[in-house]
Protein backbone atom coordinates (compact mmCIF):
# COMPACT_ATOMS: atom_id res chain seq x y z
CA UNK A 1 0.00 0.00 0.00
CA UNK A 2 1.29 3.44 -1.04
CA UNK A 3 2.19 5.41 2.11
CA UNK A 4 0.24 8.39 0.33
CA UNK A 5 -3.22 5.94 1.15
CA UNK A 6 -1.77 4.87 4.52
CA UNK A 7 -1.20 8.97 5.02
CA UNK A 8 -5.06 9.50 4.41
CA UNK A 9 -6.12 6.25 6.16
CA UNK A 10 -4.35 7.58 9.07
CA UNK A 11 -5.69 11.04 8.65
CA UNK A 12 -9.49 9.18 9.18
CA UNK A 13 -8.28 7.82 12.21
CA UNK A 14 -7.72 4.13 11.24
CA UNK A 15 -5.07 2.90 13.83
CA UNK A 16 -3.59 -0.05 11.78
CA UNK A 17 -2.69 2.61 9.25
CA UNK A 18 -0.65 4.17 11.19
CA UNK A 19 0.74 1.32 12.89
CA UNK A 20 1.71 0.19 9.10
CA UNK A 21 3.02 3.22 8.20
CA UNK A 22 5.42 2.97 11.58
CA UNK A 23 6.41 -0.22 10.46
CA UNK A 24 6.97 0.36 6.91
CA UNK A 25 9.42 3.60 7.65
CA UNK A 26 10.67 2.70 11.39
CA UNK A 27 13.90 1.06 10.26
CA UNK A 28 14.83 4.23 8.04
CA UNK A 29 14.29 6.71 11.10
CA UNK A 30 15.96 4.69 13.47
CA UNK A 31 19.08 3.82 10.70
CA UNK A 32 18.97 7.95 10.00
CA UNK A 33 18.87 9.30 14.02
CA UNK A 34 21.80 6.20 14.64
CA UNK A 35 23.69 7.55 12.31
CA UNK A 36 23.49 11.45 13.38
CA UNK A 37 23.87 10.98 16.32
CA UNK A 38 26.45 8.34 16.09
CA UNK A 39 24.44 5.67 17.85
CA UNK A 40 20.87 4.45 18.31
CA UNK A 41 18.67 6.62 20.33
CA UNK A 42 15.23 5.12 21.26
CA UNK A 43 14.08 8.18 22.94
CA UNK A 44 14.84 10.37 20.07
CA UNK A 45 12.81 8.01 17.52
CA UNK A 46 9.94 7.86 20.07
CA UNK A 47 10.09 11.59 19.76
CA UNK A 48 9.61 11.75 15.97
CA UNK A 49 6.65 8.93 16.47
CA UNK A 50 4.73 11.04 18.55
CA UNK A 51 5.16 14.31 16.56
CA UNK A 52 4.33 12.38 13.77
CA UNK A 53 1.39 10.93 15.38
CA UNK A 54 0.01 14.24 16.29
CA UNK A 55 1.04 16.40 13.12
CA UNK A 56 -0.42 13.53 10.75
CA UNK A 57 -3.83 15.52 10.94
CA UNK A 58 -2.38 18.33 9.51
CA UNK A 59 -0.23 17.32 6.98
CA UNK A 60 -1.65 18.99 3.73
CA UNK A 61 0.18 16.77 1.01
CA UNK A 62 -0.30 13.34 1.65
CA UNK A 63 2.43 12.57 -1.43
CA UNK A 64 5.25 14.60 0.75
CA UNK A 65 5.31 11.83 3.86
CA UNK A 66 9.05 11.50 3.55
CA UNK A 67 11.00 14.74 3.29
CA UNK A 68 7.91 16.08 5.98
CA UNK A 69 8.67 13.02 8.53
CA UNK A 70 12.54 13.23 7.68
CA UNK A 71 11.91 17.26 8.71
CA UNK A 72 10.86 15.86 11.65
CA UNK A 73 13.69 13.54 12.39
CA UNK A 74 15.88 16.14 11.52
CA UNK A 75 14.64 18.48 14.39
CA UNK A 76 14.58 16.20 16.78
CA UNK A 77 17.97 14.95 15.95
CA UNK A 78 19.03 18.40 16.00
CA UNK A 79 17.65 19.26 19.40
CA UNK A 80 19.39 16.37 20.87
CA UNK A 81 22.49 17.20 19.36
CA UNK A 82 22.02 20.99 20.70
CA UNK A 83 21.80 19.08 24.78
CA UNK A 84 24.65 16.99 23.65
CA UNK A 85 27.10 20.41 22.50
CA UNK A 86 26.02 22.31 25.77
CA UNK A 87 27.84 19.07 27.77
CA UNK A 88 31.01 19.13 27.77
CA UNK A 89 33.07 16.48 25.39
CA UNK A 90 34.33 13.20 26.97
CA UNK A 91 38.09 12.21 26.21
CA UNK A 92 38.57 11.07 22.71
CA UNK A 93 39.26 7.65 22.43
CA UNK A 94 41.65 6.85 19.48
CA UNK A 95 40.69 4.20 17.46
CA UNK A 96 41.88 4.11 14.42
CA UNK A 97 42.99 1.07 12.33
CA UNK A 98 46.43 -0.06 12.51
CA UNK A 99 48.85 -0.16 9.25
CA UNK A 100 47.92 -3.78 8.48
CA UNK A 101 44.18 -2.94 8.19
CA UNK A 102 45.11 0.41 5.69
CA UNK A 103 44.69 -2.05 2.26
CA UNK A 104 41.94 -4.00 3.41
CA UNK A 105 38.42 -2.81 2.03
CA UNK A 106 36.27 -0.09 4.08
CA UNK A 107 34.12 -1.87 6.21
CA UNK A 108 30.65 -0.29 7.47
CA UNK A 109 32.32 0.30 10.62
CA UNK A 110 35.10 2.50 9.15
CA UNK A 111 32.73 3.81 7.43
CA UNK A 112 30.26 4.72 10.03
CA UNK A 113 33.61 6.64 11.59
CA UNK A 114 34.02 8.55 9.51
CA UNK A 115 30.71 9.94 8.69
CA UNK A 116 30.39 10.88 12.12
CA UNK A 117 33.46 12.62 12.01
CA UNK A 118 31.85 14.92 9.44
CA UNK A 119 30.23 18.23 10.19
CA UNK A 120 26.15 17.65 11.13
CA UNK A 121 25.01 19.39 8.14
CA UNK A 122 26.83 17.78 5.88
CA UNK A 123 26.95 14.48 7.05
CA UNK A 124 23.14 14.61 7.00
CA UNK A 125 23.03 15.23 3.42
CA UNK A 126 25.01 12.06 2.53
CA UNK A 127 22.65 10.16 4.63
CA UNK A 128 19.59 11.30 3.48
CA UNK A 129 20.75 11.23 -0.25
CA UNK A 130 22.64 8.56 -0.19
CA UNK A 131 21.16 6.25 2.55
CA UNK A 132 17.99 7.26 2.54
CA UNK A 133 17.22 7.97 -1.07
CA UNK A 134 16.27 10.89 -0.80
CA UNK A 135 15.95 13.49 -3.79
CA UNK A 136 17.60 16.98 -4.12
CA UNK A 137 14.94 18.47 -3.38
CA UNK A 138 13.39 16.23 -0.93
CA UNK A 139 16.69 17.11 1.10
CA UNK A 140 16.60 20.95 0.55
CA UNK A 141 13.12 20.77 1.50
CA UNK A 142 14.16 18.57 4.72
CA UNK A 143 17.20 20.88 5.60
CA UNK A 144 14.92 23.99 4.71
CA UNK A 145 17.50 25.06 2.35
CA UNK A 146 17.69 26.09 -1.54
CA UNK A 147 18.51 22.96 -3.74
CA UNK A 148 22.06 24.90 -5.07
CA UNK A 149 22.74 24.88 -0.65
CA UNK A 150 22.12 20.64 -0.90
CA UNK A 151 24.12 20.48 -3.69
CA UNK A 152 27.17 22.33 -2.55
CA UNK A 153 27.18 20.49 0.70
CA UNK A 154 26.75 17.46 -0.64
CA UNK A 155 30.26 18.12 -2.59
CA UNK A 156 31.87 19.42 0.60
CA UNK A 157 30.29 16.33 2.44
CA UNK A 158 31.74 13.81 -0.19
CA UNK A 159 35.15 16.12 0.08
CA UNK A 160 35.49 15.68 3.58
CA UNK A 161 34.39 12.15 3.63
CA UNK A 162 36.93 11.05 1.13
CA UNK A 163 39.61 13.05 3.29
CA UNK A 164 38.20 11.46 6.53
CA UNK A 165 38.49 7.93 4.97
CA UNK A 166 42.50 8.62 3.52
CA UNK A 167 43.29 9.75 7.21
CA UNK A 168 42.08 5.97 8.91
CA UNK A 169 44.22 4.60 6.26
CA UNK A 170 41.60 3.80 3.34
CA UNK A 171 43.12 4.86 0.12
CA UNK A 172 40.75 4.36 -3.01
Amino acid sequence: MSDELLVVRCQLGEREAFAELVQGWHPAVERYVGRMLGGSDDDVVQEIWLAVFRGLPKLRQADRFAPWLFAIARRAVMNRLRDAYSRPEPEPIDDLPGDDEAEEIVNRETLAGALAALPARERELLLLFYLEDQSLEACAQICAVPVGTVKSRLNRGRRLLRNELVRKGYEA
